[in-house]
C-alpha cells in the first residue's frame, strides 16, 4: 500500500494515472512516474523472496496527515478539473482497504499539514524590497504567525507531531499485521543559500500577475530548509516511537536541491520541468503565479530523477520488510 501527498503521486513526473479523460480520474494527480510506481515495477521484475508483490497506490496530492488516517479530503488538480471541482474521496486508509492481510504500507506525508505550501509563499512575498541576508519570514513565524496565521512555526510543529502520531496509529489499527514503513522528505534548499539566484524562477522566485518577480531572502531560503529538516525530524522520531521503518531521502539528496542547475536538482524550482499536460499558470492561494520559456508550475516538487532516488531506497526498505527474519544475516 502507498499512501501520501504529492510527493508521493508524482503530481507532473510521466504520464497521469489514472490517463486523461478517464472515468476513474480522481483529481489526486498519481502518475506513472511516481516513487511507488517504480517500487512496484522493480519488485514486479525481481520479487522479495520469490514473492509476487501487488501494489495498491492511493496517495493524493494536497494530502494532510488526518486526511490519511481519518478525514475525507477534497483534491485538488488543476489537471482536466470538473467545472464544479473534484469530489471529496476518503480516508487513504480507508480507500487502501487496508486490512490484517496488509504486508506492508508505505506513507509520505506531513508538508500539507504545516502547510509547507503557504509557508513558501509568505517567504517568497516577505522578500519584496528585503536585502539578501534578511529574514522577514523566519522573523514573522516565529513570533507568531503572518499573513493571518494564528500559528506559530512552533505551534505547528507541535500539531504536526500530534497529527502523525494519530495517523501511525490509525494505520496499525488497520492494519495490525503490516511493516509500516514512512518516507521523509528530499533536500529542497541548498547548504549556501547564497548560491541560489533571486530572479531564476526555476530556482525559489516566481512571477505573480499584477505583481512581478518575487523571491525569498538569502536568509529564508536557509530557514526554509531548516523547516524541511524539522519536519523531517518529527516523522522519524514518530516513526522510530512507533516502531516503524523510516527511509531518509533528505541525505542522499544533498546538493540536488531546487537552486541546482537543470541537470544536477532533484527537485524543481516554483517554475520547472513537466509533462505537457501540467499548467503554466497557477493559482496559489489568492495570487495568480505564471511559469514563462516552457516552464510549468512545479512548486518545488521532486522531479523524474528526485522519485528515481525515493523510488531506490523505499524498494531497499519494502524488500527488508517482506524477507523472512529467519533468512536475515
Amino acid at each position: 500500500m502507498a499512501l501520501g501527498d504529492s510527493y508521493t503521486a508524482g503530481v507532473f513526473v510521466g504520464e497521469p494515472s489514472p490517463p486523461l479523460g478517464g472515468p476513474d480520474r480522481d483529481g489526486c494527480d498519481r502518475t506513472t512516474g511516481s516513487y511507488p510506481n517504480l517500487v512496484e515495477r522493480r519488485l514486479a521484475a525481481t520479487p522479495p523472496s520469490g514473492r509476487a508483490v501487488a501494489l495498491i497506490d492511493v496517495s493524493c496530492g494536497g494530502a494532510t496527515v488526518p486526511e490519511i488516517g481519518s478525514a475525507r479530503q477534497t483534491p485538488i488538480s488543476p489537471v482536466q478539473s470538473p467545472v464544479d471541482g473534484w469530489p471529496s474521496v476518503a480516508s487513504q486508509v480507508d480507500r487502501a482497504g487496508l486490512s490484517t492481510s496488509t504486508d506492508v504500507a508505505t506513507i509520505g506525508v506531513g508538508g500539507n499539514s504545516l502547510p509547507f505550501g503557504k509557508i513558501l509563499t509568505s517567504c517568497l512575498l516577505a522578500g519584496i524590497g528585503q536585502p539578501d541576508e534578511a529574514t522577514p519570514c523566519r522573523d514573522a513565524y516565529e513570533a507568531g504567525g503572518p499573513f493571518l496565521d494564528p500559528e506559530s512555526i512552533y505551534d505547528k510543529y507541535d500539531r504536526v507531531t500530534r497529527e502523525y502520531a494519530r495517523m501511525l496509529r490509525a494505520v496499525h489499527e488497520k492494519a495490525p499485521n503490516a511493516k509500516v514503513i514512512t518516507v521523509g522528505y528530499p533536500t529542497i534548499a541548498p547548504a549556501d543559500p547564497t548560491t541560489c539566484d533571486r530572479q531564476d524562477t526555476t530556482e525559489l522566485a516566481a512571477d505573480i500577475s499584477g505583481v512581478g518577480r518575487i523571491s525569498a531572502t538569502h536568509g529564508d531560503i536557509a530557514w526554509l530548509g531548516e523547516v524541511n529538516t524539522h519536519l523531517n525530524a518529527i516523522i522519524e522520531a514518530i516513526t522510530e516511537l512507533s516502531d516503524d521503518t523510516y527511509v531518509d531521502t533528505a541525505t542522499s539528496s544533498v546538493g540536488h536541491d531546487a537552486c541546482q542547475p537543470r541537470a544536477t536538482k532533484w527537485v524543481e524550482g516554483v517554475c520547472g520541468e513537466a509533462g505537457p499536460y501540467w499548467p503554466n499558470e497557477l493559482a496559489v492561494g489568492p495570487l495568480a503565479l505564471t511559469c514563462s520559456g516552457g516552464n510549468r508550475a512545479t512548486l518545488v516538487h521532486p522531479n523524474a530523477a528526485g522519485h528515481a532516488n525515493t523510488a531506490t531506497q523505499v524498494e531497499a526498505a519494502v524488500r527488508t520488510a517482506l524477507t523472512p527474519e529467519t533468512s536475515q544475516s
